[in-house]
């Protein structure tokens, strides 16, 4: 069994493509089950944020795997796997261990260094034990990637250069229409993205109104944060009144018409409004960029500047605390692969061990037959001697392998064990990471890393 990640995010994929992927409670409880129901995936978690969905696996075959999570993926996004193909990216094994651990870093996110993401994978971790998807194999996987992103947080300085998606957004509504201090904010949402940005406007000293199709949901984070809350079905009216509408539900279609900002900005001519949709998919209407003082701020709009700055993230970060960060994942992943390694060769073991008691049990009852009249006592005697003879035998080459399958260097010592003894477990092929179409159709080891 090996671990497989394959998924979609902002390095790879535009906003429209992965607002094709959006998935709700109910849609991320089907896949998990689709997964590990499918031929060669027998554990599976679903990572589904604003920026990214990506399935972390483990398969009995890389080829079947691929195909098997590639499938699931197509059918949600409504595509071909020939067409989502040059968007999906492939890791395996290590390379999947060391790109989780760099996600909950929020190492790989829009705005490097940004927490939300960590959060996001213990929600999507939490949902696959409720809903038994997750083993003995990712358990320990998802447990320390959520140590090391929270240890990457601890230790070093991402937190503080870092600026989280909300942050960034509010960053360019104050470019357009200055401080936020004392300003009028309108935040449509109260999941956890509505809380954080609530939250962030407070701080930045705005007047924050909270609406939310559960009302008592709105009343509670206004409530925290020294806000109003306000039924949904007054948007017009609140957005008349305020400077900012930020939404980010968790809606699959859009909660924000043309209509409804247009009746708002007729009735305050000269004010601009700025509108910054954090959902995936999108909340508001893409015609309302079109109304005469709207300015919107969105996840194609954050993504784009990202790109145009050669591949930086938005947001400043040290580069001492990335380096750091990206030595501290290294040195986990190595510490899990050896871990995963030394696991992985005690079925080894155990069936050397299992074969030599059979040879020792078979040889012993051949002795009784030939010495019928040998005397309790010394048939004992030979029982404990043959049995402490072979195990002394095994005993240094069983605790060998287990160190040396520990240590780095990639030598299949464990199969190696079991050709020399005839143990017959067979071992699939071990490529690395790449495209989507590359893993389904090319041989493994020519996988690279995304184009």
């Amino acid at each position: 069994m090996s671990l497989l990640a394959v998924g979609v995010s902002h390095q790879t994929a535009p906003v429209a493509l992965l607002e094709q992927f959006a998935m709700g409670p109910d849609e991320r409880v089907k896949a998990l089950h689709e997964l590990v129901g499918s031929d060669h995936v027998s554990e599976a978690l679903v990572l589904a944020t604003c920026n990214r969905i990506e399935v972390f696996a483990e398969v009995d075959r890389f080829h079947g795997g691929v195909t098997d999570v590639g499938r699931v993926l197509a059918r949600q996004a409504g595509a071909t796997v020939e067409e989502l193909s040059p968007y999906v990216t492939v890791h395996y094994e290590d390379q999947a261990v060391e790109h989780l651990f760099t996600v909950a870093a929020g190492l790989d996110s829009m705005v490097v260094g940004e927490t939300q993401v960590l959060g996001q994978l213990r929600a999507a971790y939490a949902l696959a034990r409720e809903e038994g998807t997750v083993g003995r194999a990712l358990h320990p996987v998802a447990q320390r990637a959520l140590r090391v992103g929270k240890r990457v947080h601890s230790e070093t300085g991402i937190d503080k250069a870092g600026a989280s998606l909300v942050s960034v957004a509010l960053d360019r509504a104050e470019a357009r229409i200055g401080s936020l201090v004392g300003r009028p904010v309108l935040v449509v949402g109260a999941g956890s993205m509505g809380a954080l940005a609530a939250t962030t406007l407070a701080r930045r000293g705005a007047d924050v109104v909270v609406s939310s199709r559960t009302e008592a949901s709105a009343a509670r984070l206004a409530e925290t944060i020294g806000g109003r809350a306000a039924p949904l079905d007054r948007m017009a009216e609140e957005l008349a009144a305020a400077d900012v509408l930020l939404t980010c539900t968790g809606a699959t279609g859009l909660v924000v018409g043309t209509d409804v900002v247009g009746t708002a900005m007729a009735d305050r001519p000269g004010r601009p409004l700025v509108v910054v949709d954090l959902a995936l998919p999108r909340d508001v209407d893409p015609g309302v960029a079109a109304l005469p003082g709207v300015h919107v701020v969105d996840l194609a709009l954050l993504q784009g500047e990202r790109h145009a700055a050669d591949g930086d993230a938005v947001g400043p970060v040290a580069v001492d605390d990335i380096n750091s960060a990206r030595a501290m994942i290294e040195a986990e992943t190595a510490l899990l692969r050896a871990e995963r390694r030394a696991a992985e060769v005690g079925p080894t073991v155990s069936a050397l061990r299992s074969q030599a008691a059979e040879v020792v049990d078979a040889e012993l009852l051949r002795l009784a037959g030939r010495l019928p009249d040998l005397d309790a006592r010394a048939r004992a005697e030979i029982v404990r001697t043959v049995r402490r003879v072979v195990d002394k035998l095994l005993h240094e080459p069983t605790v060998r392998v287990k160190e040396l399958a520990a240590a780095p260097g990639g030598t299949d010592y464990a199969g190696a064990l079991r050709a020399l003894f005839g143990l017959g477990i067979d071992a699939d092929v071990t490529p690395g990471a790449g495209r989507l179409a590359d893993a389904v159709t090319v041989d493994p080891d020519r996988a690279g890393g995304p184009a």
